[in-house]
């Protein structure tokens, strides 16, 4: 097993024992919503520490319920995943690409007057 695939699989235990260990181990269970996204925990926090609180701007569109609200969280998700995985695989491609190249000229390089035909050797 190579060294990546190995930093791989720690990396990979590791996102999924931070997936799990919450459910696992109950944190949240005494919460009204366990497990709402950072900025309803900073809401909360700032009406228990200052009641009259008033926001500098409010969000230029608020979606009509919490399903629209999540879809469209998971679309933005999807979109960076698809512009993350072509970045990769643009830079993989290259790669190969590249290393490829190196290859055919190091055969050429090898092969040198012994591949050509006798009319070129003269």
């Amino acid at each position: 097993m190579s060294r990546n695939t190995k930093i791989n699989l720690v990396l990979l235990l590791a996102v999924a024992a931070l997936a799990v260990l919450p459910l696992v181990l109950g944190l949240g269970d005494h919460k009204k919503e366990p497990f709402t996204g950072a900025d309803g925990e900073a809401e909360t926090a700032i009406t228990e520490l200052k009641p009259d609180y008033e926001p500098w701007f409010s969000p230029l569109y608020e979606p009509p319920s919490g399903e629209i609200e999540s879809a469209l969280f998971s679309l933005q998700a999807a979109l960076g995943a698809g512009v993350l995985a072509y970045y990769f695989g643009l830079r993989r491609g290259r790669r190969q690409g590249e290393q490829r190249a190196l290859e055919r000229q190091a055969d050429e390089a090898l092969t040198g007057a012994a591949g050509k035909p006798a009319a070129e050797r003269d």
